[in-house]
């Protein structure tokens, strides 16, 4: 019996597309380029290859877990992994590049890899990827997060000035919602505090 895995990021999620989400719009007002924050997003440039080899590493790592591998085998596998680490360098950035090559430890090329070896340098890659989307997926949706809240404060400034939207809260000449403040209520008539007049 094989052990259940944990969810990946490679894995798609039941019931949603599995292509590369759009990124966000530019057309809502944004700062300028020299002043906009660098996101994980932004340094990534070839999502979808870089998602298509994590799967295939994360499957290569399956194969490994649950078989033996002879010389030719583990030859191949590691052949594979250098290729694969290449072939990411294209679809990063500069940054995540040098990082991968930092964190890569190269194999020995005058010997074959052992099945535990090959076993660690998959596995660090995966997990080196797995963190890298999941950090873009919460990127992608802190971004989407802030459309949302831009695009709801653009359609309160097309209401026009005086509308309620909430108990206590208008429409302002501005656009932005002001709170009003609550009608005072007519003072009563003061009591009569002679009571009644006494007859003789």
């Amino acid at each position: 019996m094989t052990e259940q895995q944990p969810a990946s990021p490679f894995d798609p999620a039941p019931g949603t597309p599995s292509a590369t989400p759009d990124p966000p719009s530019t057309d809502a007002p944004a700062a300028s380029a020299d002043q906009r924050p660098v996101t994980l997003a932004d340094l990534v440039d070839e999502p979808a290859k870089v998602m298509r080899i994590g799967t295939m590493l994360k499957q290569l790592l399956e194969e490994v877990r649950t078989a033996p591998l002879d010389d030719a085998g583990r030859t191949r596998l590691a052949a594979i992994h250098e290729r694969s680490v290449k072939e990411l360098e294209d679809g990063l950035a500069p940054e995540l590049v040098e990082e991968l090559h930092r964190i890569n430890l190269p194999f020995d090329h005058e010997a074959v890899p052992t099945d535990a070896e090959l076993r660690v340098a998959q596995a660090q890659l995966v997990g080196w990827l797995e963190g890298l989307f999941h950090g873009i997926q919460t990127a992608l949706a802190a971004q989407q997060m802030v459309n949302q809240q831009l695009a709801a404060r653009l359609q309160l400034r097309e209401l026009p000035p005086g509308t309620v939207i909430a108990p206590g809260v208008v429409i302002g000449p501005d656009g932005e919602p002001k709170r009003t403040l609550p009608a005072r209520k007519a003072p009563a008539p003061p009591l009569d505090s002679h009571g009644p007049g006494q007859y003789l």
